[in-house]
């Protein structure tokens, strides 16, 4: 490698690094573990596994398809615009609608694991934040 692209690398390296520690500070770590196409035509499938730390606020968001996620670990609050608070827990599962504006929260003392599949338009952002209340 010439001395003079050492440098653009280093800091490509630098600014990923940096990146990736804001997102673990936020207290939310996200990780698609399988991504594939569904018999929808322009649909996706994406399995994702989430997690909250106690007290983090996910933010209001939607999604450009529907969500169907079970609570592996942990207690939390799942707020959907237009519906009442519902408390979750280890076992529960829940659905919401593609568009649908929501958040979640951890509301326990433990992390909050969840497994999330997202059946989504393809080439669309998995999430989009969505205006505070």
């Amino acid at each position: 490698m010439k001395p003079n692209s050492i440098a653009p690398l280093l800091f490509l390296i630098a600014v990923s690094m940096s990146s990736a520690a804001l997102a673990q500070s936020s207290g939310i770590r996200r990780a698609v573990v399988q991504k594939g196409d569904v018999s929808v035509p322009n649909r996706e499938a994406v399995v994702a596994r989430v997690e909250l730390d106690p007290g983090v606020v996910a933010g209001r968001h939607t999604h450009p398809g529907d969500e169907i996620s079970y609570v592996l670990e942990g207690e939390g609050e799942l707020l959907i615009d237009g519906e009442a608070p519902r408390k979750l827990k280890a076992g529960d599962a829940f659905v919401i609608p593609a568009g649908k504006i929501h958040d979640a929260k951890n509301t326990g003392t433990v992390p909050l694991k969840l497994v999330g599949v997202y059946v989504v338009e393809k080439g669309q952002p998995l999430a989009t934040p969505a205006a505070a209340k």
